[in-house]
């Protein structure tokens, strides 16, 4: 009895610091004064760059994903078995919008990318940077995330 209630114990004790943690976040400042957050899932290894959205049928209006480099390049991408259209949001290290990829076409294997160098590159449902009007040039704001790459 003892061990079940200490293993019950321990066992709510994770689940509750584990809920209590905060999202990781993005947020977009644009030019004109605007400020939109996103709560954002972390791709930072091989792994999970290659499988972001894939196979995922829907993703809320202020969720994305985040994906961190170790260095600034061209970085592309594609929408390999991923059924939802994406705005690609390329960020430099100075945290500024070097480009934006609109709507991606869904299960495309064609390269997206920018002719610009980025270290990050937020993907969000497709369509919101237009509606939001955001642009390149916009400040980029992380909270809960470490730009640390595990390759």
């Amino acid at each position: 009895m003892f061990k079940t209630s200490s293993l019950l114990l321990a066992l709510s004790t994770v689940l509750l610091s584990t809920a209590c943690q905060a999202q990781p976040k993005v947020t977009i400042s644009t030019r004109e004064g605007r400020e939109l957050t996103f709560e954002v899932e972390i791709a930072d290894t091989p792994v999970k760059r290659e499988l972001g959205f894939q196979y995922r049928r829907e993703l809320a209006a202020n969720h994305g994903m985040i994906f961190l480099f170790s260095a600034e390049a061209e970085h592309p991408f594609w929408m390999k078995n991923t059924p939802i259209p994406l705005d690609m949001l390329f960020i430099n290290n100075d945290r500024k919008i070097v480009g934006i990829v609109e709507e991606a076409v869904p299960f495309s294997l064609e390269s997206r990318f920018v002719r610009a160098p980025s270290r990050f590159v937020l993907e969000i449902n497709g369509g919101l940077s237009r509606r939001y009007g955001l642009k390149a040039g916009d400040s980029v704001r992380f909270e809960g995330i470490s730009a640390d790459v595990r390759e």
